[in-house]
Protein backbone atom coordinates (compact mmCIF):
# COMPACT_ATOMS: atom_id res chain seq x y z
CA UNK A 1 0.00 0.00 0.00
CA UNK A 2 1.30 3.38 -0.96
CA UNK A 3 1.89 5.69 2.00
CA UNK A 4 1.90 9.53 1.84
CA UNK A 5 3.99 9.59 5.02
CA UNK A 6 7.13 8.60 3.16
CA UNK A 7 6.55 11.22 0.50
CA UNK A 8 6.49 14.14 2.93
CA UNK A 9 9.48 12.73 4.82
CA UNK A 10 11.59 12.92 1.70
CA UNK A 11 14.58 15.30 2.14
CA UNK A 12 13.65 17.22 -1.00
CA UNK A 13 10.22 17.92 0.45
CA UNK A 14 11.64 19.04 3.78
CA UNK A 15 14.07 21.36 2.02
CA UNK A 16 11.44 23.08 -0.05
CA UNK A 17 12.14 26.81 0.26
CA UNK A 18 9.69 28.79 2.34
CA UNK A 19 11.56 32.08 2.38
CA UNK A 20 12.77 34.61 -0.13
CA UNK A 21 16.52 34.58 -0.80
CA UNK A 22 18.32 35.94 -3.85
CA UNK A 23 21.22 38.15 -4.97
CA UNK A 24 21.03 41.55 -6.63
CA UNK A 25 23.46 44.10 -7.92
CA UNK A 26 22.93 47.18 -5.80
CA UNK A 27 23.14 50.82 -6.82
CA UNK A 28 22.50 54.10 -5.05
CA UNK A 29 19.21 55.89 -5.58
CA UNK A 30 20.87 58.57 -7.70
CA UNK A 31 21.39 55.89 -10.38
CA UNK A 32 17.64 55.18 -10.57
CA UNK A 33 16.36 56.07 -14.02
CA UNK A 34 13.23 58.16 -14.40
CA UNK A 35 12.04 61.76 -14.29
CA UNK A 36 10.78 61.56 -10.73
CA UNK A 37 13.03 62.63 -7.89
CA UNK A 38 13.48 59.72 -5.46
CA UNK A 39 15.38 61.59 -2.76
CA UNK A 40 12.81 60.26 -0.26
CA UNK A 41 14.60 56.90 -0.38
CA UNK A 42 17.75 58.52 1.01
CA UNK A 43 15.78 59.77 4.04
CA UNK A 44 14.78 56.31 5.25
CA UNK A 45 15.73 52.68 5.64
CA UNK A 46 13.85 51.05 2.76
CA UNK A 47 15.04 49.74 -0.61
CA UNK A 48 13.59 49.45 -4.12
CA UNK A 49 13.39 45.93 -5.59
CA UNK A 50 12.41 44.56 -9.05
CA UNK A 51 8.83 43.38 -9.83
CA UNK A 52 9.93 39.74 -9.96
CA UNK A 53 10.65 39.91 -6.23
CA UNK A 54 7.04 40.85 -5.54
CA UNK A 55 5.88 37.90 -7.63
CA UNK A 56 8.05 35.48 -5.65
CA UNK A 57 7.07 36.96 -2.31
CA UNK A 58 3.38 36.67 -3.11
CA UNK A 59 3.81 32.92 -3.80
CA UNK A 60 5.50 32.34 -0.44
CA UNK A 61 3.94 32.45 2.98
CA UNK A 62 5.60 35.79 3.90
CA UNK A 63 4.37 37.68 6.94
CA UNK A 64 3.79 41.41 6.69
CA UNK A 65 5.42 43.86 6.95
CA UNK A 66 8.07 42.57 4.56
CA UNK A 67 11.49 42.83 6.21
CA UNK A 68 14.79 41.76 4.67
CA UNK A 69 18.31 40.98 5.75
CA UNK A 70 21.03 42.41 3.49
CA UNK A 71 24.44 40.73 3.55
CA UNK A 72 27.70 41.59 1.83
CA UNK A 73 29.50 38.24 1.76
CA UNK A 74 32.80 39.81 0.69
CA UNK A 75 33.07 41.99 3.83
CA UNK A 76 30.84 39.91 6.15
CA UNK A 77 28.68 42.97 6.88
CA UNK A 78 24.93 42.83 7.26
CA UNK A 79 21.96 45.06 8.02
CA UNK A 80 18.16 44.96 7.86
CA UNK A 81 15.67 47.01 5.88
CA UNK A 82 12.16 47.26 4.48
CA UNK A 83 10.95 47.59 0.91
CA UNK A 84 9.47 50.78 -0.53
CA UNK A 85 8.56 49.83 -4.10
CA UNK A 86 9.03 47.11 -6.72
CA UNK A 87 9.98 49.24 -9.73
CA UNK A 88 13.69 48.46 -10.18
CA UNK A 89 15.13 46.74 -13.23
CA UNK A 90 15.46 42.96 -13.07
CA UNK A 91 18.51 41.81 -11.16
CA UNK A 92 19.02 45.27 -9.59
CA UNK A 93 18.03 46.86 -6.30
CA UNK A 94 18.52 50.43 -5.12
CA UNK A 95 19.76 51.25 -1.61
CA UNK A 96 20.17 54.47 0.39
CA UNK A 97 23.72 55.75 0.40
CA UNK A 98 24.18 55.32 4.17
CA UNK A 99 23.13 51.68 3.88
CA UNK A 100 25.72 51.02 1.19
CA UNK A 101 28.36 52.58 3.44
CA UNK A 102 27.42 50.27 6.32
CA UNK A 103 27.67 47.25 4.03
CA UNK A 104 30.93 48.49 2.42
CA UNK A 105 29.34 48.16 -1.00
CA UNK A 106 30.31 49.97 -4.18
CA UNK A 107 28.16 50.71 -7.20
CA UNK A 108 27.24 47.41 -8.86
CA UNK A 109 28.30 45.23 -5.93
CA UNK A 110 26.48 42.01 -5.10
CA UNK A 111 24.21 41.88 -2.04
CA UNK A 112 22.30 38.92 -0.64
CA UNK A 113 18.64 39.70 0.14
CA UNK A 114 16.73 37.36 2.48
CA UNK A 115 13.27 37.71 4.02
CA UNK A 116 13.24 37.68 7.83
CA UNK A 117 10.88 38.10 10.78
CA UNK A 118 12.00 40.54 13.48
CA UNK A 119 10.75 41.21 16.99
CA UNK A 120 9.04 44.51 17.77
CA UNK A 121 11.34 47.10 19.34
CA UNK A 122 10.90 48.26 22.94
CA UNK A 123 14.11 50.28 23.46
CA UNK A 124 16.89 51.85 21.41
CA UNK A 125 19.90 54.02 22.13
CA UNK A 126 21.61 56.33 19.64
CA UNK A 127 24.93 58.17 19.61
CA UNK A 128 25.16 61.28 17.40
CA UNK A 129 28.34 61.29 15.36
CA UNK A 130 28.77 65.06 15.67
CA UNK A 131 28.21 67.62 18.46
CA UNK A 132 26.12 69.64 15.96
CA UNK A 133 23.20 67.37 16.85
CA UNK A 134 22.94 69.23 20.19
CA UNK A 135 21.92 72.39 18.32
CA UNK A 136 18.51 70.83 17.60
CA UNK A 137 15.87 72.13 20.00
CA UNK A 138 13.95 68.87 20.40
CA UNK A 139 16.15 65.98 19.17
CA UNK A 140 13.74 63.22 20.25
CA UNK A 141 10.89 64.70 18.22
CA UNK A 142 13.17 65.09 15.19
CA UNK A 143 14.37 61.49 15.49
CA UNK A 144 10.81 60.19 15.93
CA UNK A 145 9.71 61.97 12.77
CA UNK A 146 12.71 60.63 10.81
CA UNK A 147 12.21 57.02 11.96
CA UNK A 148 8.80 56.96 10.28
CA UNK A 149 10.66 56.26 7.03
CA UNK A 150 12.47 53.28 8.59
CA UNK A 151 11.17 49.73 8.96
CA UNK A 152 13.79 48.25 11.30
CA UNK A 153 16.99 49.01 13.22
CA UNK A 154 20.20 47.00 13.53
CA UNK A 155 22.72 47.43 16.34
CA UNK A 156 25.97 48.87 15.01
CA UNK A 157 24.48 50.65 11.99
CA UNK A 158 25.08 54.34 11.36
CA UNK A 159 21.82 55.78 10.08
CA UNK A 160 21.40 59.19 8.48
CA UNK A 161 18.51 61.59 9.07
CA UNK A 162 17.79 64.82 7.23
CA UNK A 163 16.70 67.90 9.20
CA UNK A 164 16.68 71.52 8.02
CA UNK A 165 18.59 70.57 4.87
CA UNK A 166 21.39 69.07 6.95
CA UNK A 167 22.30 65.39 7.36
CA UNK A 168 22.93 64.07 10.87
CA UNK A 169 24.46 60.63 11.40
CA UNK A 170 23.57 58.52 14.44
CA UNK A 171 25.02 55.18 15.45
CA UNK A 172 22.60 52.58 16.80
CA UNK A 173 24.29 51.63 20.08
CA UNK A 174 21.66 49.24 21.48
CA UNK A 175 18.29 47.78 20.61
CA UNK A 176 15.94 45.64 22.68
CA UNK A 177 14.75 42.89 22.79
CA UNK A 178 17.15 41.82 20.00
CA UNK A 179 20.09 43.20 18.00
CA UNK A 180 17.75 43.68 15.03
CA UNK A 181 14.21 44.89 15.68
CA UNK A 182 11.17 46.09 13.78
CA UNK A 183 9.99 49.63 14.52
CA UNK A 184 6.70 49.58 12.60
CA UNK A 185 3.73 50.41 14.85
CA UNK A 186 5.64 50.05 18.11
CA UNK A 187 6.00 51.89 21.40
CA UNK A 188 9.76 52.34 21.72
CA UNK A 189 11.75 54.21 24.37
CA UNK A 190 14.60 56.28 22.92
CA UNK A 191 17.81 57.31 24.67
CA UNK A 192 20.92 59.21 23.58
CA UNK A 193 24.60 58.83 24.36
CA UNK A 194 26.98 61.79 24.43
CA UNK A 195 27.83 62.86 20.85
CA UNK A 196 31.10 61.68 19.40
CA UNK A 197 33.81 64.26 20.18
CA UNK A 198 31.71 66.12 22.75
CA UNK A 199 33.59 67.62 25.70
CA UNK A 200 31.84 68.86 28.81
CA UNK A 201 32.66 72.45 29.83
CA UNK A 202 35.32 72.63 32.53
CA UNK A 203 34.23 73.91 35.92
CA UNK A 204 36.57 76.45 37.50
CA UNK A 205 37.36 75.88 41.18
CA UNK A 206 37.83 79.03 43.27
CA UNK A 207 41.27 79.30 44.90
CA UNK A 208 41.95 80.93 48.26
CA UNK A 209 44.17 83.55 46.61
CA UNK A 210 41.30 84.75 44.43
CA UNK A 211 39.23 87.60 45.87
CA UNK A 212 35.86 86.75 47.31
CA UNK A 213 32.62 88.06 45.93
CA UNK A 214 32.42 90.93 48.40
CA UNK A 215 36.00 91.99 47.76
CA UNK A 216 35.44 91.75 44.05
CA UNK A 217 32.32 93.90 44.34
CA UNK A 218 34.18 96.50 46.41
CA UNK A 219 37.03 96.72 43.92
CA UNK A 220 34.63 97.02 41.02
CA UNK A 221 32.72 99.78 42.77
CA UNK A 222 35.98 101.53 43.55
CA UNK A 223 36.96 101.40 39.89
CA UNK A 224 33.57 102.75 38.90
CA UNK A 225 33.65 105.58 41.47
CA UNK A 226 34.00 108.85 39.58
CA UNK A 227 32.49 111.17 42.21
CA UNK A 228 34.13 113.95 44.19
CA UNK A 229 36.99 113.09 46.55
CA UNK A 230 38.42 115.81 48.75
CA UNK A 231 42.06 116.91 48.49
CA UNK A 232 42.85 114.81 45.47
CA UNK A 233 43.84 117.63 43.12
CA UNK A 234 47.36 118.77 42.32
CA UNK A 235 48.83 122.10 43.44
CA UNK A 236 51.19 124.68 41.91
CA UNK A 237 54.04 126.47 43.63
CA UNK A 238 54.93 130.11 43.02
CA UNK A 239 58.57 129.29 42.40
CA UNK A 240 57.63 126.79 39.69
CA UNK A 241 58.99 123.74 41.47
CA UNK A 242 56.99 120.54 41.42
CA UNK A 243 58.59 118.76 44.33
CA UNK A 244 56.24 117.69 47.09
CA UNK A 245 53.03 118.77 45.39
CA UNK A 246 51.97 115.44 43.88
CA UNK A 247 48.67 114.29 45.43
CA UNK A 248 48.56 111.01 47.31
CA UNK A 249 44.90 110.19 47.77
CA UNK A 250 44.04 107.40 50.13
CA UNK A 251 42.62 104.30 48.38
CA UNK A 252 38.96 103.58 48.74
CA UNK A 253 37.83 100.73 50.95
CA UNK A 254 34.63 98.75 50.98
CA UNK A 255 33.32 100.81 53.93
CA UNK A 256 33.77 104.08 52.02
CA UNK A 257 31.38 102.97 49.26
CA UNK A 258 27.73 103.62 49.90
CA UNK A 259 25.57 101.13 48.11
CA UNK A 260 21.92 101.78 47.47
CA UNK A 261 19.06 99.80 48.96
CA UNK A 262 16.83 98.10 46.38
CA UNK A 263 13.15 98.79 46.29
CA UNK A 264 11.64 95.48 47.36
CA UNK A 265 8.09 96.79 46.72
CA UNK A 266 8.78 97.37 43.02
CA UNK A 267 5.96 96.41 40.66
CA UNK A 268 6.17 96.07 36.89
CA UNK A 269 4.74 99.12 35.14
CA UNK A 270 5.05 101.40 38.16
CA UNK A 271 7.68 104.11 38.65
CA UNK A 272 8.33 105.53 42.10
CA UNK A 273 10.05 108.90 42.48
CA UNK A 274 11.80 109.36 45.84
CA UNK A 275 11.72 113.09 46.59
CA UNK A 276 13.82 113.08 49.70
CA UNK A 277 15.95 110.10 50.59
CA UNK A 278 17.42 111.71 53.72
CA UNK A 279 15.64 110.85 56.98
CA UNK A 280 13.92 113.74 58.75
CA UNK A 281 15.37 114.70 62.19
CA UNK A 282 13.34 113.51 65.12
CA UNK A 283 11.86 116.10 67.49
CA UNK A 284 12.32 115.75 71.21
CA UNK A 285 9.44 116.01 73.67
CA UNK A 286 11.14 118.97 75.39
CA UNK A 287 11.27 120.93 72.16
CA UNK A 288 7.56 120.36 71.61
CA UNK A 289 6.76 121.57 75.16
CA UNK A 290 8.86 124.70 74.67
CA UNK A 291 7.00 125.51 71.45
CA UNK A 292 3.67 125.10 73.24
CA UNK A 293 4.67 127.40 76.16
CA UNK A 294 5.79 130.23 73.88
CA UNK A 295 3.81 133.53 74.32
CA UNK A 296 4.38 136.42 71.95
CA UNK A 297 5.72 139.76 73.34
CA UNK A 298 6.15 138.25 76.74
CA UNK A 299 9.81 139.26 77.13
CA UNK A 300 11.25 142.04 79.26
CA UNK A 301 12.56 145.22 77.71
CA UNK A 302 15.54 147.44 78.69
CA UNK A 303 15.51 151.21 78.91
CA UNK A 304 18.47 153.40 77.95
CA UNK A 305 17.63 155.77 80.73
CA UNK A 306 18.40 154.89 84.29
CA UNK A 307 15.67 155.39 86.82
CA UNK A 308 15.92 158.33 89.24
CA UNK A 309 17.93 160.57 86.92
CA UNK A 310 16.52 163.61 85.26
CA UNK A 311 17.18 164.19 81.66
Amino acid sequence: MFSFHHVFDHPMARGFPNRFSTQYRCYSVSMLAGPNDRSDVEKGGKIIMPPSALDQLSRLNITYPMLFKLTNKNSDRMTHCGVLEFVADEGICYLPHWMMQNLLLEEGGLVQVESVNLMVATYSKFQPQSPDFLDITNPKAVLENALRNFACLTTGDVIAINYNEKIYELRVMETKPDKAVSIIECDMNVDFDAPLGYKEPERRTQNHDEPTEEEGDASSYADMDTGFRAFTGSGNRLDGKTKGIEPSPAPLTANDIKRGIPNYDFKVGRITFIRNSRPQPRRNVEDDDAMNRFIAFSGQGQSLRKKGRKP
